[in-house]
């Protein structure tokens, strides 16, 4: 058994003031792996401190220095592939697939960064004023479970491109993981101060960090509710803030497109990391007229799909994080049928053979109303609903009939159409005829899948404090 206790402030290893414990779960059986000694108020407060100080020099670095800062953290992350990859399997239940390719392109956050402020101008001038483009300050960063390293990653190369200093708040529950990417950024050797990590819970770390006034910035993935609540907090000391929240994506199959070809990929897609992505494609939009063939081939895809231990490399779906996201998606199963969608494929219930984790049968629900629960609403697990649409105009219409935004999907044999109906859909990010990734290209969401976005020089911005000096 491992055991997580110390957290990382002004360049060291430190006990925390925090005593409270929590076990760490490996999902795959539900038999405790670790523990970890959770940081408190005063541990985040001597965080920031120490950000807040690192940031008086730190802020007037030059774009070479960060740079150099950049290649260091990417050089150590990416010594650990490997090791990342082990971890996030035992810890998490992300599929050998998944975790691997995850940290493969864990790199490409550093690397994106550096291209993208290699010709940024950070100072403008405008008639006869100067616009400089300075750093906001300490940025509190605080990461979800599902995909941790990518998301610390992608925030720290940001954050550090604009000259800002951070404080990480990561998920309590990828300790194991956390304490590695903490080694890792230690070995980078940057000025003490500027990065910081303090594992802790969402209602003690993650608030003292979002009502903490020498805190400028909070950056924060996860769900809708909990980004309500730190936007409602944060303007009370007028912290700028970027959510990147909740999802429940849309995928339209126009019906010109090879069902044989798309439908198994629309059915995988839904699938990734275990339906535990906020961009799945969990909504699968389809011609009416073609329902019944998209049934067949979709019963046929779901029958193929490997769920099980994470850790063999033909496993499609692994575990639910947890027994409380596993009863969360057994709920939204039960909702489905109470509801009348008809179920094509699982249900509910365990597999056979996988009863000691935390696994859902790969399930898919056809004849779904956009109205219904299941259609509506993120369930964050391996269950797909296929909803038929009539014409063109009305699968535009269900796509945004969401009160999320954040990504979407079409598929068609006429690009320039499916680029037409992706023009129309209200989100963040549209793939067409497939599943694309770009991390120079804006990422985040409209309506309640977020504010602002990340990535590239969309992401910078967002870190940086425009000054005009007027003469």
């Amino acid at each position: 058994m491992r055991t997580v206790d110390k957290i990382y402030i002004n360049g060291e290893f430190v006990t925390p003031h925090g005593k409270e414990t929590l076990d760490i779960i490996n999902p795959s059986n539900n038999q405790k792996i670790g523990e970890i000694t959770l940081a408190d108020e005063v541990d985040t407060r001597n965080a920031i401190a120490a950000a807040r100080a690192a940031f008086k020099t730190f802020s007037k670095t030059t774009v070479e220095e960060r740079i150099s800062h950049l290649e260091k953290l990417k050089l150590e992350v990416e010594k650990r592939k490997k090791e990342f990859t082990d971890l996030m399997v035992e810890e998490y239940g992300g599929t050998f697939k998944f975790s691997s390719m995850s940290n493969e392109f864990t790199g490409q956050w550093f690397d994106s960064m550096i291209d993208s402020i290699k010709d940024f101008s950070f100072e403008e001038t405008i008639n006869s004023s100067k616009v400089f483009l300075q750093p906001v300050g300490v940025v509190g960063i605080i990461t979800p479970w599902n995909a941790s390293n990518a998301s610390v990653c992608s925030k720290v190369a940001t954050a550090i491109s604009a000259g800002c200093t951070v404080v990480i708040k990561p998920s309590e529950m990828s300790a194991l993981q956390t304490q590695m990417l903490m080694e890792a950024f230690h070995e980078a050797k940057l000025p003490k101060g500027v990065i910081n990590f303090v594992t802790g819970l969402g209602n003690v770390v993650g608030t003292e960090l979002t009502i903490n006034p020498s805190v400028a910035k909070i950056s924060f993935t996860g769900s809708t509710v909990v980004g309500k609540l730190i936007a409602k907090t944060a303007v009370d000391t007028m912290k700028r803030v970027t959510l990147e929240l909740g999802g429940k994506s849309p995928n339209i199959i126009l019906d010109d497109a090879n069902l044989e070809e798309v439908i198994p990929i629309a059915v995988f897609g839904a699938y990734m990391n275990s339906g535990q992505a906020c961009i799945a494609p969990t909504r699968l939009l389809v011609p009416e007229s073609q329902l019944e063939k998209i049934n067949e081939i979709a019963r046929a895809t779901a029958e193929q799909v490997v769920v099980g231990f994470p850790q063999n490399e033909y496993t499609n779906v692994g575990p639910m994080v947890s027994v409380k996201q596993f009863e969360k998606v057994q709920n939204y199963i039960k909702i489905g049928l109470e509801e009348g969608a008809t179920l094509l494929v699982g249900g509910a219930g365990k597999p056979d053979r996988l009863e000691d984790g935390n696994f859902v049968k790969a399930t898919i629900f056809t004849n779904v109303k956009n109205d219904m629960t299941i259609a509506q609403e993120e369930i964050f697990g391996p269950v797909l609903s296929i909803i038929p649409y009539k014409t063109e105009e009305e699968a535009i219409e269900i796509a945004n009939d969401t009160p999320y935004g954040l990504a979407a999907y079409v598929s068609s044999s006429d690009v320039k159409r499916a680029q037409k109906v992706a023009s129309q859909i209200d989100a963040g990010r549209v793939c067409i005829n497939g599943f694309s990734h770009d991390p120079m290209v804006p990422f985040g969401g409209f309506k309640q899948s977020g504010i602002g976005r990340e990535y590239g020089v969309y992401g910078l911005e967002a870190y940086l404090e425009p000054k005009a000096v007027l003469q």
